[in-house]
């Protein structure tokens, strides 16, 4: 049997879908429709900078409190400092105990030329620092590099127990340049 195979032809579009085909594509054109899209978008930036300035006064009533270390700390007793520079609390406190015939005194470990942290270096009987050179005695005076001055020395007192209290917080310095000499102050060394 044969089948009846007609040719398919294509449609033409009714005049009313031709009509609404052009209208959808010129409505997402159309000027009410790209005032809306700004409106959005302007609406949208606004309620934007408001939430955030909302979270910037909020964020006001949250102290931004610093958690440092105490900055006094118990070195333990005179007796356990022999004669010359004890490294013991350079990792924990930043700061070498010095004894020497009749006082004992802190030097805080701060280059005063960068704030580097200088290198004791025992077989020569100076402080080194690695950065730029500068170099310092047992003391902590400076004799070579660019240091302008020595290093700082830290406040330190013995309790009624004899015990070694010091403060790194205060500090006692040494400045040519500006006629200052605190190192013979008291409080910057004790009696050994």
């Amino acid at each position: 049997m044969p089948e009846n195979i007609q040719p398919k032809t294509a449609e033409k579009p009714s005049p009313a879908a031709a009509l609404s085909a052009p209208a959808k594509s010129n409505s997402q054109n159309s000027p009410e429709a790209v005032n809306k899209i700004r409106r959005r978008l302007l609406w949208t930036g606004i309620w934007g900078y408001l939430g955030v300035n909302l979270l910037m006064f909020l964020r006001y009533f949250f102290p931004r409190a610093l958690f440092e270390p105490p900055t006094v700390f118990n070195a333990g007793y005179v007796s356990d400092y022999s004669l010359g520079v004890d490294q013991r609390f350079l990792q924990s406190e930043r700061c070498w105990v010095v004894r020497e015939p009749g006082r004992l005194f802190v030097i805080f470990a701060q280059c005063t030329h960068l704030g580097c942290t200088p290198d004791w270096e025992p077989s020569q009987n100076i402080f080194h620092c690695p950065c730029h050179g500068s170099e310092y005695d047992s003391e902590g005076v400076n004799f070579a590099g660019p240091a302008p001055r020595p290093m700082d020395r830290c406040h330190i007192i013995l309790d009624p127990s004899n015990q070694i209290v010091v403060d790194t917080s205060q500090r006692y310095i040494q400045d040519p340049a500006a006629g200052t000499n605190q190192f013979n102050d008291a409080g910057a060394f004790i009696s050994a």
